[in-house]
């Protein structure tokens, strides 16, 4: 009786099944260290300067943030050289993916496009909306089909979802071919690039669209502060948007869904120039240095500009992935993602890279 309350597209949903904790992780295996590369985390942690802004800050907990985040917004707006009424913030990119779905689509009429696989966010909140979800397989490299894409839009379509870097492949499509596909997309579809880790994309310049938004009025451009800023667990992501479309997403975002914590500490990170810059020489020499030591050990490595790597092993991948595990070392198996043959490693600390070869080296030789 009283599932018949529950909306039919919810019925179908499952809890989020997290991995073992650390700690689980270390008492189930006898272990007294635990690595973890499987979330995309900054391997540098946060920044000391951030650290600081928060601890200075606590005492505002009590306090309610502005609503709407305008310091906030001011000063992305400032670091990207948008104007801030252009931005609007969220917890997390995650709110603005599902703010977006359910202002411009309507439940039962309308579509949403998306790759296969995709960020699994696109999909579960186009689900609990009720809005139809589009998938179009990738290429066997990974690459994005375009001409697929686009022959997967209709009349009823209202957003297409790209992630660029893509995950879990890393794989980066140049400016040149996302401003060729906004060119052959009609204006009605709102075009959504997900630049989560285009911070390791070098040059951004090349595969950035940032600097053409205000050439496309359909085009959406989300970022966000938990992989090069180091800010994972205080939720901050943001969108960049024509003004139609940031007037509409601040009416119906939830007045405090950024917290005062995270704002201060997101002005804060922007300001942390060293921390940025140390990061991404952690994360590009590490990403070569993983990429030859796994090509060494057998296994296939697919290119990548963000801040994890994909790649087949020569033996069974989710044995890998446990016998990993019982070492401490925490990575991501995609069969979730439908890759059951392939796994994904974040790039850690010059150390806990190597630790990571030899531990694997040592299950693949053994």
């Amino acid at each position: 009786m009283d599932r018949e309350l529950i909306r039919k597209e919810v019925l179908g949903f499952k809890p989020y099944s997290p991995g073992l904790s650390i700690e689980e992780i270390k008492k189930k295996y006898g272990l007294t260290r635990v690595i973890k590369m499987a979330s995309n985390e900054n391997p540098l942690g946060t920044s000391p300067v951030v650290k600081e802004v928060i601890a200075r800050n606590a005492a505002l907990a009590f306090r309610y943030p502005a609503a709407g985040n305008p310091d906030l917004r001011a000063a992305i707006g400032e670091y990207l050289n948008v104007p801030a009424r252009n931005i609007v913030c969220g917890n997390g990119s995650d709110e603005i993916i599902d703010l977006i779905i359910r202002v411009v689509a309507r439940p039962g009429e309308d579509n949403i496009v998306a790759f296969k696989p995709c960020f699994s966010i696109y999909e579960l909140q186009s689900r609990f909306a009720g809005v139809e979800f589009r998938q179009v397989p990738l290429n066997n490299d990974f690459s994005f089909p375009w001409d697929d894409l686009v022959l997967a839009i209709d009349e009823k379509t209202k957003v297409v979802f790209i992630t660029n870097p893509d995950n879990p492949s890393g794989f980066c499509a140049q400016k040149d071919e996302l401003k060729e596909v906004l060119a052959r997309l009609p204006q009605s579809v709102l075009v959504v690039i997900d630049e989560a880790y285009i911070d390791f994309a070098l040059p951004q310049d090349e595969y950035s669209l940032l600097s053409d938004w205000q050439d496309h009025p359909n085009l959406i451009i989300l970022r966000t502060f938990s992989k090069m800023f180091g800010l994972a667990g205080l939720r901050l992501g943001f969108a960049v948007l024509p003004d139609v479309y940031a007037d509409y997403l601040q009416r119906v975002k939830l007045p405090f869904s950024v917290n005062i914590l995270a704002e201060k500490a997101g002005i804060a990170a922007l300001k942390d120039r060293f921390f940025y810059d140390q990061t991404l020489k952690t994360v590009c020499a590490g990403r070569e240095f993983l990429s030859s030591e796994l090509k060494k050990l057998g296994c296939k490595v697919f290119p990548s500009r963000a801040n994890f790597l994909m790649f087949a092993p020569p033996k069974d991948a989710f044995e890998v992935f446990e016998g990993l595990l019982k070492k401490g070392i925490i990575i991501r198996p995609l069969k979730s993602y439908g890759l059951k043959e392939y796994l994904r490693v974040s790039i850690g600390t010059e150390e806990e890279n190597k630790a990571f070869i030899d531990e694997l080296r040592e299950i693949l030789n053994g």
